[in-house]
């Protein structure tokens, strides 16, 4: 699916477009790097999250060829592999980012076992995702895809995450994770559904049900 629609990566009102708003809200949880610092992007798509960070060298770990090559053009170092089996040394980042990715993957252990390997200690895990729970499967399954807030058919809610799984996932390797809840802005999505709207701020929620975000440091 992501190689079909590789076209609409960048487009601002196109099937992708929440993963713009999430991408922006996403990187207000990764502090300024000091210039050299590494930044590995699991799941990075076509760089979405490029323009948002600064002052590291972004390597962007992706399966699509063709996202890799847009992710490149926005100056990301582009390693094409599964987030399974991620191609970098032991503690060679001093951030890792696993954007909208854990709940595409068939093995959560595993995604977060190399998440937190890439991991220097002391570095940052900042994540997002989707939360196993009834509610976020009519909300990001039913509701989301009928109004062209994602592609239809691009999740599978069988592998939406299990919030306390992944909480205890991420502490088995020495990171202990916070999460939060996030939804966008209903005056936003509201301006934007009319055409009107600048894209739309993701604002933290009271649960984790549906969307949330995850970031903490490895022990070390």
């Amino acid at each position: 699916m992501y190689e079909r629609l590789a076209e609409h990566w960048w487009d601002p009102r196109g099937p992708f477009v929440m993963l713009h708003w999430l991408a922006a809200a996403r990187a207000r949880l990764v502090p300024r790097g000091p210039g050299d610092a590494v930044l590995v992007d699991l799941g990075c798509g076509a760089g979405l999250l490029a323009p948002h960070v600064h002052g590291y060298h972004h390597i962007g770990v992706d399966l699509s060829r063709e996202a890799l090559r847009q992710a490149g053009k926005r100056g990301v170092s582009t390693i094409e592999a599964d987030v399974l089996a991620v191609p970098l040394p032991d503690g060679c980042a001093d951030v890792v980012v696993a954007g909208e990715i854990l709940e595409h993957v068939p093995d959560l252990t595993g995604a977060v076992a190399e998440a937190c390997r890439v991991l220097r200690p002391g570095g940052l895990l900042v994540l997002d995702t989707l939360a196993d729970t009834a509610l976020c499967r009519f909300v990001a399954v039913v509701l989301a895809e009928r109004v062209g807030l994602a592609p239809r058919g691009v999740h599978d809610p069988a592998l939406f995450v299990d919030r306390n799984a992944l909480v205890s996932q991420c502490a088995r390797h020495g990171v202990h994770l916070v999460l939060r809840g996030i939804r966008p802005s209903l005056p936003d999505l509201l301006a934007w559904s009319t055409h009107r709207g600048r894209p739309v701020r993701m604002v933290p929620t009271t649960t984790t049900a549906v969307l949330f975000q995850g970031a903490g440091r490895k022990k070390g």
